[in-house]
């Protein structure tokens, strides 16, 4: 497997310290062949919503999980049947699918309706992250350091 390498990255950005080792996990996962199948869709700005096909799955089979920012969602069949199958082409076979959240998204729910589970997802941007103007000529670092030396000049005095 070739390494890629994130130097030119590096170059022009600030804080994606973690951005290599996401998609070096990305690139070293392996989803069991794709099963369950799953949909990835924007409901709206900062909404998201994960469909995953576990068609025979009762809800006290499926185990949805945050961790560091890794949602995990496990599938296990609690009793195998004992039907005679002339074709068996639905798979009830466990399963475990991880999924890698963005800072600030969030899960807010989950449901399972017709075979589908949904989890739905919410991007929470704090104030602190969000755009903002800075205004030419106010206070700059140089003049709040230049203040608290004299008000502390002052109190000695």
């Amino acid at each position: 497997m070739a390494t890629i390498d994130f130097t030119p990255l590096y170059r022009s950005t600030v804080g994606f310290d973690r951005m290599a080792t996401l998609l070096d996990a990305a690139l070293r996962t392996d989803n069991s062949a794709g099963y369950p199948p799953y949909n990835i869709e924007v409901v709206e700005d900062n909404k998201y919503q994960i469909s995953i096909a576990v068609a025979g799955f009762e809800e006290d089979e499926i185990e949805i999980e945050v961790e560091r920012g890794v949602l995990s969602v496990r599938g296990k069949k609690s009793v195998e049947d004992e039907k005679e199958y002339l074709y068996k082409g639905i798979a009830f076979r466990s399963f475990e699918r991880k999924f890698n959240l963005a800072e600030h998204v969030e899960v807010k729910g989950a449901s399972l309706k017709n075979g589908l589970l949904n989890i739905d997802l919410l991007k929470v941007i704090p104030e602190q992250m969000k755009a903002r103007r800075i205004p030419i000529g106010g206070t700059t670092l140089k003049a709040v350091e230049q203040g608290d030396a004299s008000a502390s000049t002052d109190q000695a005095a």
